[in-house]
């Protein structure tokens, strides 16, 4: 029953996502997916039956806070896993405009949040160091990240931070939207897109999420004959492994950390123990699966994963994941917390409306509008929300945002949006409090600039 009631739950949930999104012109037009629409109805439910003692409502969710902690690291594993990866030098050639862009939206989001913690939050509430952080590990990282991130939170005595992402991982999603759409219009009016539009002239299918039958595309192969073992059970198997391998990883760097226990001071041990100690699995999952692709591309002769497979794995995790995080969101927290939470949350926004306004369009090499619309659905939602927007502006993607944007992932992924720096922020600032956190918006402003010098560079063909 412990199980059962939770999967049933979830799939009521989903369905009903679904359900909203397809009848629903309001959340047709705002491109909600269906997940984070079923999350938002499991958090009503939720929150009304333990408001109201009814035990026989709550026992239905009984299980749903654990479930995103450990669907984020089969999110992260399948990052890499399937992707024929070219070689550094060609993704490195491709890359460098969107990625140096990319990048400063990203640790723009650590300059703002540390600096409004900083200089006005911290000056008026009692709150840790790492709430600076929560904008980027809840815009960039999304849902995902702030879930995975909840251990390291508690092992940091604050797991308020993880509703706090939560809450500013879903406020970024539909901000992305509507800020998207808005300056899809602007751009629209300016003349600033390849070509022209009409927002209204969407197609249905993209607005109900349901896809025509005569269109429908191939949703994976089978590489294995089924009376040997189904496909599906073997590219489970093959993410398993990758998470396996980011397992031994942390485990093998506390053993490392052990060993160095009589060589270093009981003060730097401490410290560097707890680091890892609090460092989330799910990079290193993604690590894991980059190692498993590595080793396949290498050995398996048959190529027998399946990149549609292991999208419908990740893809599977990710909705349950969102719809049970933000099921399970404390919203009595964040209302405890609105105003900074607000302040944070509409700085993060209007630093993500500058970069495209003013930054994108005197530093971007071409197609400035569709590569920055891209990256600011990306750096807010999720890269479905930026792809979406993308689509609307280029639906034949006639310029070079897709593949910039597509080549910037396989360098950007693994370290911001849920990556090895956003997973090191939150245990720096657990242990360094203010003082870290002056530390860090300093950095940050130091990697924006090397990043504009190198965008700069780049556009004026010095580099």
């Amino acid at each position: 029953m412990k199980l059962l009631l939770p999967f049933i739950t979830i799939s009521i949930l989903l369905f009903v996502g679904h359900y909203l999104r397809l009848h629903i012109k309001l959340f047709q037009k705002l491109y909600l997916p269906s997940s984070l629409l079923g999350g938002i109805v499991g958090l009503i439910l939720y929150q009304t039956a333990r408001a109201l003692s009814i035990n026989t409502l709550t026992i239905w969710f009984d299980g749903l806070a654990m479930l995103p902690a450990f669907l984020i690291n089969i999110v992260f594993a399948c990052l890499f896993i399937g992707v024929t990866l070219p070689s550094f030098k060609t993704v490195l050639k491709k890359a460098i405009p969107q990625l140096s862009y990319g990048q400063i939206v990203a640790w723009g989001q650590y300059m703002v949040g540390l600096g409004l913690f900083i200089f006005i939050i911290s000056k008026v509430w009692d709150i840790p160091a790492m709430f600076g952080a929560v904008i980027e590990v809840g815009f960039e990282g999304g849902h995902g990240t702030a879930s995975g991130l909840a251990p390291t939170f508690e092992m940091m005595k604050w797991p308020e931070g993880k509703d706090f992402a939560l809450a500013s991982a879903t406020v970024g999603i539909i901000s992305a939207v509507l800020c998207g759409i808005a300056l899809i219009n602007w751009a629209n009016r300016k003349g600033y897109t390849h070509r022209s539009l009409r927002i209204e002239n969407i197609p249905e299918d993209e607005t109900i999420g349901i896809i025509p039958v005569d269109r429908r595309p191939v949703a994976g192969y089978l590489s294995i004959h089924t009376d040997s073992l189904d496909a599906m059970s073997y590219h489970v198997a093959i993410v398993g492994i990758a998470v396996g391998v980011g397992y031994l990883l942390k485990e093998g760097f506390l053993a490392g950390m052990y060993c160095l226990q009589t060589v270093l001071s009981h003060a730097t041990y401490t410290t560097i123990s707890t680091i890892i100690k609090s460092f989330p699995l799910f990079p290193l999952c993604m690590i894991g699966g980059l190692i498993v692709q590595l080793f396949a591309q290498r050995f398996d002769k048959h190529e027998t994963i399946d990149i549609g497979l292991v999208r419908r794995i990740q893809n599977m995790a990710l909705d349950i994941l969102i719809v049970s995080a933000v099921s399970m969101i404390q919203v009595v927290i964040v209302i405890q917390g609105i105003v900074p939470f607000t302040i944070m949350v509409i700085g993060g926004i209007l630093w993500n409306i500058f970069c495209l306004v003013v930054l994108a369009k005197r530093l971007l090499p071409d197609s400035w509008f569709e590569r920055a619309i891209a990256e600011m659905g990306q750096s807010m939602g999720v890269t479905a929300t930026g792809l979406m927007l993308l689509r609307i502006v280029d639906p034949d993607y006639k310029t070079n945002a897709l593949e910039a944007f597509a080549y910037k992932q396989l360098l950007h992924e693994p370290f911001m949006g849920g990556g090895i720096i956003t997973s090191m922020f939150i245990p720096l600032l657990g242990i360094g409090g203010i003082t870290m956190a002056y530390t860090l918006f300093y950095i940050s402003i130091a990697v924006i600039i090397l990043w504009l010098v190198i965008l700069v560079l780049f556009k004026y063909k010095l580099l």
